[in-house]
């Protein structure tokens, strides 16, 4: 359900003394889009996100929703998890959530049901009348996106979502906010996890030091990306042939397997002929690089 662009990133900057923490960032997300939002540590990404919701006030540039300006009454229809929770630890969670549900304009009514219903979705309905304190790490994680979600959001901002999950609780986060972005909901997360990124997300905007690096699809980003990366296993145990591959550098050894990054234009029949030499080939295969290394490719790392 991807349509018009609805949040514009415009030309933000914000200096904090001698630490840039924005330099020109500018970006566009359309509505259902699940788009992930990536960087190093301190590259500006939670600075920029802070700017939707009127937390940090950029020194020039602006942020806008639908084409105005975003004011209160416009952030109401948002929805924000912030990496470090912003929960109440000795408060029941059903509690809470109808609590920020009421934050955002909800009658008590409305607010009960749709506690009730985001509990449900993720599995906490049987902990309704819990405390957070008592709640495993990944639990609480629930909590907090669920009270991001209780108001029904236009627009779901998501700092570090998946930290702390268990691969039964990343599959269950996923598949809510791959639900959201196709009811039409603008989903921007940022996560260190890049595999799951990859598997969830069809758009990605790396920054580094401010500025927006890399963006566009994930497929696209990769098949642009001038290096290629060959894994090659033989069976003689011996990878030494693969020292002399012009241009290329190794990934990873690992006894009889090698993993190189190397031109996208190598010539494979020759790589072909000094690997055979060496031993039967069992494995072998020349593909783009995958999100995890476009992105240390773009930020240098």
């Amino acid at each position: 359900m991807e349509g018009a662009t609805v949040l514009e990133i415009e030309s933000l900057h914000k200096r904090y003394g001698d630490v840039v923490a924005l330099d020109d960032c500018s970006f566009d997300v359309p509505r259902g889009t699940l788009l992930g939002f990536l960087g190093p540590n301190g590259a500006g990404k939670t600075t920029a996100m802070r700017t939707v919701f009127g937390l940090v006030r950029p020194d020039s540039g602006r942020v806008r929703w639908d084409g105005a300006a975003i004011d209160s009454d416009v952030r109401l229809r948002f929805g924000y998890m912030p990496e470090q929770r912003g929960l109440y630890q000795r408060m029941k969670i059903h509690d809470q959530l109808v609590y920020f549900g009421r934050l955002h304009g909800m009658t008590r009514p409305a607010a009960q049901a749709s506690a009730t219903r985001w509990l449900g979705e993720f599995g906490l309905n049987d902990r309704i009348d819990s405390r957070l304190e008592a709640l495993s790490h990944g639990n609480q994680q629930r909590v907090q996106l669920a009270a991001a979600m209780v108001h029904e959001p236009e627009l779901l901002v998501l700092d570090e979502p998946f930290s702390g999950l268990d691969p039964i609780g990343v599959e269950a986060m996923a598949g809510i906010l791959q639900r959201q972005a196709a009811d039409g909901v603008a989903v921007v997360f940022s996560s260190h996890q890049l595999d799951i990124v990859e598997d969830l997300c069809d758009d990605v905007i790396v920054v580094n030091k401010g500025r927006v690096v890399l963006a566009g699809a994930v497929a696209d980003l990769r098949s642009r990306s001038p290096r290629r990366y060959l894994d090659v296993e033989t069976a003689g145990g011996d990878n030494a042939w693969a020292d002399g591959i012009a241009g290329s550098s190794v990934v990873m050894r690992n006894g009889s397997r090698i993993r190189l990054s190397v031109d996208a234009d190598l010539d494979l029949a020759a790589v072909v002929a000094a690997a055979s030499a060496a031993g039967e080939i069992r494995h072998f295969s020349f593909e783009p690089p995958n999100l995890s290394e476009v992105f240390r490719e773009a930020v240098g790392q």
